[in-house]
């Protein structure tokens, strides 16, 4: 395995409404517990930022997403390190698909082990036609402990994540769009572009209502229909108590952008 630089890290930048997380870490943007602190800590700060939307996630360089896990971590078989690294990616993880906003993974690469968990975990993936996508933990005595075992499953249906974590099968972009892994496909150097582009739709949604939307499609991940039906009605009415709301339909019958504030 080589060597990964001395200060991994995520990377954030803003542009407009919209903030843009950069994997750092090559030359295979492998995770580390830093790292993972650092992704969960930034996303925490973006809940509060009133004035972000959106979010894009992407690795740096031009061959991978992000690998994965550095499995030198684990090559001591100790528990003690095992029970508080699934803890850390569990809580980054977590955080980034509790994020209010849209978050869309620009899959430039190699998405592998954790690489992949955390597009999972995204809202809407994007991959590069080159891009290849595996949860191949199985191979080396470990297990996806990340979400992947859930949201892969949850994403493209039981047969396909058997065949993707218990038989080991890696996919290329085009198969992954096939049984709805990702929901795009672009050419090699312009999912960054096409992510950018998704989320910054997202400035013309109501932020409020765009985060009531989202809790409810995801409610339904563990919840049946019937108790979500009403929350949903709740919800509705909840956003007659915002500004976003009498600013959106005046903005539309006056035939103008709207102007949101976000509450």
């Amino acid at each position: 395995m080589s060597e990964s630089k001395s200060n991994p890290s995520i990377e954030l930048t803003t542009e407009g409404h919209v903030a843009i997380l950069t994997m750092s870490n090559p030359p295979a943007n492998t995770w580390t517990k830093d790292t993972l602190v650092d992704l969960k800590n930034k996303v925490n700060e973006l809940n509060n930022n009133k004035n972000i939307y959106a979010l894009v996630l992407t690795g740096e360089g031009e061959k991978f997403f992000s690998a994965g896990a550095d499995l030198n971590v684990f090559a001591g078989g100790d528990k003690g390190v095992a029970a508080d690294m699934s803890r850390v990616f569990g809580e980054a993880f977590e955080a980034l698909t509790n994020f209010r906003g849209v978050s869309v993974a620009a899959i430039n690469g190699y998405a592998m082990g954790g690489g992949l968990e955390v597009a999972l975990a995204c809202d809407i993936r994007i991959a590069e036609e080159q891009a290849q996508m595996a949860l191949p933990e199985a191979k080396v005595g470990l297990l996806p402990c990340a979400g992947g075992t859930q949201n892969l499953a949850w994403l493209v249906g039981e047969g396909w994540a058997k065949r993707m974590i218990l038989c080991g099968e890696r996919l290329k972009a085009d198969k992954a769009l096939q049984i709805g892994l990702v929901e795009e496909v672009v050419p090699q150097g312009e999912s960054f572009a096409a992510a950018l582009k998704l989320a910054n739709q997202v400035a013309d949604q109501s932020p409020t209502s765009v985060a009531a939307c989202k809790t409810l499609i995801q409610k339904g991940r563990h919840q049946p229909m019937a108790s979500v039906l009403p929350l949903e009605r709740e919800l509705f009415v909840g956003l007659f108590d915002t500004e976003d709301q009498q600013e959106g339909v005046n903005a539309f019958l006056e035939k103008r952008r709207a102007n949101w504030v976000n509450g």
